[in-house]
């Protein structure tokens, strides 16, 4: 092959790369953008059961700023009256004990009822907080659910709970350090949309029918 056939290959060939970066970049960043803004929305409505997913616990069982912004949101949507029981999924971490008895003994703390709390302690991912969570959810008989969590992390969450055969109503924990602080806020926003995007069966999970 000739020289300058060889330029124009690598010329049509860096072309192509450049494409390619550029159409992930701007799906990257599209669907950021529809994480942030699904997340920042308020969409709880009266259910039949708050569930709270779980985030890191501290040594000595101190809960993360964002497990404790996630249960003061739940704790203030039951004092609403918006549902009367709450299930708080996550399985024990780094530190003991598992997120869920963190969660539940804040909620406790804070005036929600020790018999109004229910925990589901063997995940340790999003996908196992809907699996794990749909099966207690169907033993208590609820039909309607709230998901609250870190805004960033609600469009994944619903798509999982989705993929379980629930379509649930979502609630931000705002006041989360990871959605006060900007850096914060774009690093796990665009984060999500990596994890999305590398998972096109729960990017693309349809609303169930029920």
């Amino acid at each position: 092959m000739r020289p300058s056939s060889l330029r124009a290959s690598s010329g049509a060939l860096r072309r192509l790369l450049l494409a390619l970066l550029g159409g992930l970049t701007c799906g990257v960043f599209g669907l950021a953008w529809r994480v942030d803004r699904f997340g920042q929305q308020e969409r709880a409505a009266p259910a039949d059961v708050l569930v709270v997913l779980g985030a890191r616990v501290l040594p000595g069982g101190v809960p993360s700023g964002a497990l404790l912004a996630r249960v003061e949101k739940a704790v203030a949507l039951y004092h609403q009256g918006l549902a009367s029981r709450l299930l708080f999924s996550g399985g024990v971490g780094v530190n003991p004990p598992s997120e869920a008895q963190v969660m539940r003994a804040l909620a406790v703390r804070l005036g929600v009822p020790a018999e109004a709390c229910f925990l589901e302690e063997q995940s340790h991912s999003t996908e196992q907080n809907a699996r794990f969570s749909a099966q207690v959810l169907r033993a208590l008989g609820a039909e309607r659910v709230v998901v609250v969590s870190d805004p960033y992390h609600l469009l994944r969450a619903r798509q999982y709970f989705r993929l379980e055969g629930w379509e649930v109503a979502t609630s931000p924990a705002l006041l989360t350090e990871r959605n006060l602080h900007a850096a914060d806020r774009f690093y796990w926003t665009v984060r999500e949309a990596f994890a999305l995007l590398l998972h096109p069966r729960v990017l693309l999970a349809r609303s169930p029918s029920r």
